[in-house]
């Protein structure tokens, strides 16, 4: 917070072991924003915007999402209408699923697969 300012908006920052966790939470702060690093639903019920990092394989951060608990408390964050931003594979695990990871299923947010630019 700033003595004498206004509140810095709380963002949360899905902490699910895999991800450009670090980097996104010190972008976020120099930008002014209170980034927090959690796997707490109830701070991220509280928290004014919500970021799912996220680097690797599909599957692997899709498994990782998913044992954390945080896949269902990725989707009430998106339903509540806050704003919320997937980065990297983060953005990529809102679809169905990735040809990369075919038996993997994401979250489901977006319709359709990510698939591979073709070579052209």
């Amino acid at each position: 917070m700033n003595p004498g300012g206004p509140a810095q908006p709380l963002v949360a920052v899905l902490d699910y072991g895999i991800g450009n966790l670090r980097s996104a939470q010190k972008a976020l702060q120099r930008v002014g924003a209170d980034a927090r690093l959690t796997a707490d639903p109830d701070m991220v019920e509280a928290a004014d915007a919500v970021v799912l990092p996220g680097v690797g394989a599909f599957g692997r951060c899709a498994e990782a999402l998913r044992s954390a608990g945080l896949d269902a408390v990725a989707r009430r964050a998106i339903e509540s209408g806050r704003p919320f931003l997937g980065i990297c594979v983060g953005m990529q695990l809102l679809y169905e699923g990735s040809d990369e990871s075919p038996g993997a299923a994401g979250l489901g947010v977006l319709d359709g697969r990510v698939r591979q630019l073709p070579a052209t």
